[in-house]
């Protein structure tokens, strides 16, 4: 069975367009609620007085709960299934966003915010593997792709969104930031419980399939674990002994020390050249980039499954992106500072489905559903690092524009790394290899 027989491209429509725009609604919750205290940041520090210092640290603290929790949830989807286990993990973090309007301290804040991070944790390396079940390879990527959909779609949609309910004061006795996290938290919290009702773990589970959709899908999704656990076999941890996986946890969380100053700072700092706070126009703006962003995911997850070339499109979408980055601190000029932003989250946003290619078509079997989460868990560090390296860099030279420089400068080190893999045909297993003798990590 291939995945060009007309009963598996029938199995894969019908998925595509039931489960890929829940998939992504949940994403872009799930973003929103993770990034909103980029656009409290002004507001919430003048009410609390929390330090930018503090902020920082709060910011970055959500991925460490993140990375703590990440293997385990992965491992209990895979036991649990997708449905019960993505349907918690959003519940939960609703709820514990929407806390957030009781974090007057920095105390408060901390907990909060680690809290979010272990509620959350799972969910995006879950989704991942969770695709792994309903996708062939060859179609992957155009599949995460619109997926990942959600992220620019999150800040096209709740850039506005944050921005119209932070000009809002005393509404139910909460002030603009409170009531910002209550309505964004409490949102994701009740498309959790939906989503209890409305996914299904996997294709055998599937009533809106055909029984002849559902077995010529299993039948090439088995193909592929077949194939790929006959040439690389990982244990749980195993997989941190293989270089290729160190390389991937890298270059993810080289990435994301990039798309960090964008999330917690670009809001601030665009807000700070158009000389006022943050409003619904700011909120606009901000979601301009992130439109882009919208285009060029669909564009270059459709190239890079075409050509099959995913690491040469990653490599060139992250080198403009990165100069695209640097570029937002040599300005204070707003209209060159959305340009800017307009390249450089294209660049190192929509690189990441194109990324997500290469690893979910190296790893298998167990070896997936944790080297997936380790990729995650351990590049979303560089979430945490990258907001305590700017505010270490800014207050240490007295210049709020240097951190741009180095985070950029570290966000160019996932290019290296790149390189360094070299072709993929070199060690992805195809759907369908070639006899080859069998090896072992």
């Amino acid at each position: 069975m291939t995945d060009d027989n007309p009963a598996v491209q029938s199995a894969v429509r019908k998925a595509t367009i039931r489960l890929l725009p829940f998939l992504g609604l949940m994403l872009i919750l799930n973003f929103l609620d993770r990034s909103n205290v980029g656009f409290a940041k002004t507001a919430y520090q003048a009410d609390t007085g929390i330090s930018d210092a503090a902020y920082a640290f709060g910011a970055g603290i959500l991925y460490l709960g993140y990375a703590t929790f990440e293997v385990p949830s992965n491992l209990i989807m895979q036991r649990v299934g997708a449905r019960l286990w993505l349907s918690r993990i959003m519940i939960t973090w609703g709820i514990v966003s929407a806390c957030m309007v009781f974090a007057h301290t920095a105390t408060t804040y901390y907990i909060v915010r680690f809290m979010l991070g272990v509620c959350e944790a799972g969910f995006y390396p879950g989704v991942l593997l969770y695709l792994t079940y309903w996708f062939p390879a060859k179609q992957r990527a155009r599949a995460t792709g619109l997926f990942y959909l959600g992220i620019p779609l999150s800040l096209v949609i709740g850039a506005p969104l944050s921005g119209w309910l932070l000009t809002h004061h005393d509404v139910l006795g909460l002030t603009n930031w409170q009531w910002m996290f209550a309505v964004e938290g409490l949102a994701a919290t009740v498309v959790g419980i939906f989503a209890l009702f409305f996914l299904t773990s996997r294709p055998n589970e599937a009533k809106w399939l055909t029984t002849e959709e559902k077995n010529a899908l299993i039948g090439v999704i088995e193909a592929e674990e077949r194939g790929k656990l006959s040439e690389v076999k990982h244990s749980v941890f195993g997989v941190l002994k293989d270089w290729r996986v160190l390389a991937f946890i890298g270059i993810y969380l080289f990435i994301q020390i990039g798309v960090g100053p964008i999330t917690f700072y670009l809001p601030a700092r665009l807000a700070q050249a158009m000389g006022g706070g943050i409003n619904t126009w700011v909120g606009v703006l901000l979601g301009l980039p992130w439109f882009c962003a919208l285009i060029a995911t669909r564009v270059f997850t459709v190239y890079a499954d075409k050509h099959d070339n995913h690491r040469v499109v990653c490599i060139l979408m992250l080198t403009i992106g990165t100069l695209a980055l640097a570029t937002i601190g040599l300005t204070m000029n707003p209209w060159v500072m959305v340009i800017a932003a307009c390249i450089a989250v294209p660049g190192l946003a929509s690189s990441q489905p194109v990324f997500w290619s290469l690893p979910t078509r190296y790893l298998g079997g167990v070896g997936a559903a944790s080297g997936i989460a380790f990729i995650v868990s351990l590049g979303n560090l560089g979430s945490f690092a990258s907001p305590q390296i700017k505010a270490y860099v800014d207050a240490a030279t007295g210049n709020g524009d240097v951190g741009f420089y180095i985070l950029a400068g570290c966000c160019f080190l996932s290019v290296v790394l790149l390189i360094a893999l070299g072709s993929h045909r070199r060690w992805i297993v195809d759907a369908e290899p070639a006899p080859r003798a069998s090896r072992t990590h």
